[in-house]
């Protein structure tokens, strides 16, 4: 069998978990350190009392994206600011370079649009799900369709042969694949 592990000295893309609202900072302590990092953002309009303001938000909340090898991951974690580093069965799980570069464009094309994102796991058909909120929240199915933000799920019972089908908000499913949990 095939080791895939990434070399020890090569440059990977990592996800830096953060403490709450300290994005913008750690990506600054990151580059001033010489780390390639990566913090993408959107751009949301906020009302104040007196005033409206454009105000940029991290895309993913409580995370920064570093591009190092694993010798010098400790220095990273050493970042005022970062909490951990995100991991698969105890190890520094690595980004492909693919995912960051779409994650990229995606971020531009929405500036360009002047669109907003929300945020949402990851769910895709034939992937067994738990409701986590609302008033199907401990329900487990199979999501049979996935669309925009919403997900169509199936509950059934084998012996019958029969089965129920509910459309949910995505924001309200987990996924229930243990190989896909991550540690933080």
């Amino acid at each position: 069998m095939e080791d895939r592990r990434q070399p020890y000295d090569e440059p990977s893309w990592y996800a830096l978990y953060t403490r709450a609202r300290h994005e913008k900072r750690v990506d600054t302590a990151l580059r001033e350190r010489s780390f390639e990092a990566y913090l993408p953002l959107v751009a949301r309009l906020r009302q104040w009392h007196d005033r409206q303001k454009v105000v940029e938000f991290p895309m993913f909340p409580s995370y920064v994206f570093a591009r190092t090898s694993l010798r010098d991951l400790p220095a990273a974690l050493s970042t005022p600011g970062v909490a951990t580093v995100v991991r698969f069965n105890g190890r520094p799980v690595p980004i492909s370079s693919e995912e960051i570069g779409n994650v990229r464009r995606f971020s531009k094309a929405l500036a360009e649009a002047g669109t907003d994102a929300h945020l949402g796991p990851l769910v895709s058909v034939g992937q067994q799900v738990r409701v986590v909120s609302g008033p199907f929240a401990g329900v487990e199915g199979t999501v049979l369709e996935q669309r925009a933000r919403r997900a169509t799920i199936q509950v059934g019972i084998g012996a019958i042969q029969q089965a129920l089908r509910v459309e949910l908000e995505v924001e309200s499913l987990e996924s229930l694949r243990s190989s896909q949990a991550v540690d933080r």
